[in-house]
């Protein structure tokens, strides 16, 4: 008898537990508060490398340098994300975009806010 293969993982606010998450408050702009952060990640793959949950954040704003690819689904609030070309996009509820590895600038939670995200870490190079 063959066991069963990988089931489908639903990502749902009721799932995992819910962990604080601490912001490196060298990372905030000059006037920013320390948003209290939250991520309840419900999925790691087997590589470690990909990740999928729930975060979430309080008002503030700082600066950030991915070296991982996420995609990101707002659920709740508003948030503004700038580079340093003078660019900017700003987000609500229902809007997706994606974060990619390489990105740098300022992340900003305008209104409190929660997305689903999913994580790719790529490896690092030799």
């Amino acid at each position: 008898m063959t066991s069963p293969g990988p089931e489908v993982i639903v990502i749902e606010e009721s799932q995992g537990r819910e962990e604080p998450l601490e912001l490196d408050p060298t990372r905030l702009l000059p006037g920013s508060a320390l948003p209290g952060q939250a991520v309840r990640n419900i999925f790691t793959d087997h590589t470690g490398r990909f990740f999928a949950g729930i975060w979430r954040s309080g008002t503030g704003s700082w600066r950030v340098a991915y070296t991982e690819n996420e995609l990101c689904v707002l659920t709740a609030g508003k948030v503004r994300i700038s580079d340093g070309d003078g660019r900017s996009w700003t987000f609500g509820p229902g809007e997706c975009f994606v974060m990619p590895a390489g990105f740098t600038g300022i992340w900003e939670v305008l209104e409190p806010a929660s997305k689903f995200y999913a994580i790719y870490e790529p490896p690092g190079e030799s």
